[in-house]
């Protein structure tokens, strides 16, 4: 099952993506939880961010940092593993900032690679045959930013979950630590 959370910071979206992960687990003794971190840390404030995570997450998890190859990692990681598999990525917009933000030569658009990563992205998860939980954050609730790569990414975060949110079983959104069921 393919289930996608969506919330704006702090909504909860990460502790009921790992709540699922946790439930997952308990359901299938010998599987694998593998957490895929997108998060680059650039600073104390990101630092402390990713440690409340990483102490949210049980030691039997396997953590596999990936801010930029997350749909390489996906495939890779699908066709190597026999057992079980739960899949939990957090977060889509911190990999999609990655993208933005990537140094590129000159000659190519920025937004025009992340829109195709996008796409490839959403590509393989709609084939993904393992349990897979995407955490994604709802950034279009909000006003439209004034620089345009701050707009590029408040479109892009959008399309985005809207294309996952089509191939996905499942869609949450997290508002206040609860979920509310979407699809």
């Amino acid at each position: 099952m393919r289930h996608l959370y969506l919330g704006g910071a702090r909504s909860g979206k990460s502790k009921l993506a790992e709540a699922a992960a946790h439930a997952w687990q308990q359901r299938h003794p010998t599987g694998q939880v593998t957490y895929i971190a997108t998060a680059q840390i650039w600073d104390k404030e990101m630092q402390t961010r990713v440690d409340t995570h990483r102490q949210r997450r049980p030691e039997t998890w396997q953590l596999l940092e990936q801010p930029m190859q997350l749909t390489e990692t996906l495939a890779q990681w699908q066709t190597d593993n026999d057992r079980p598999q739960c899949i939990l990525v957090d977060c889509l917009t911190l990999w999609l900032t990655n993208h933005l933000c990537q140094e590129v030569p000159t000659e190519k658009n920025v937004a025009t690679m992340a829109e195709q990563a996008i796409a490839d992205l959403v590509s393989m998860v709609d084939g993904f045959n393992a349990e897979l939980l995407l955490v994604s954050n709802e950034v279009g609730s909000g006003i439209v930013p004034m620089g345009e790569l701050s707009r590029q990414f408040q479109d892009l975060s959008g399309l985005m979950n809207q294309h996952l949110a089509r191939v996905c079983d499942k869609v949450t959104l997290a508002v206040a630590g609860l979920p509310m069921e979407l699809k």
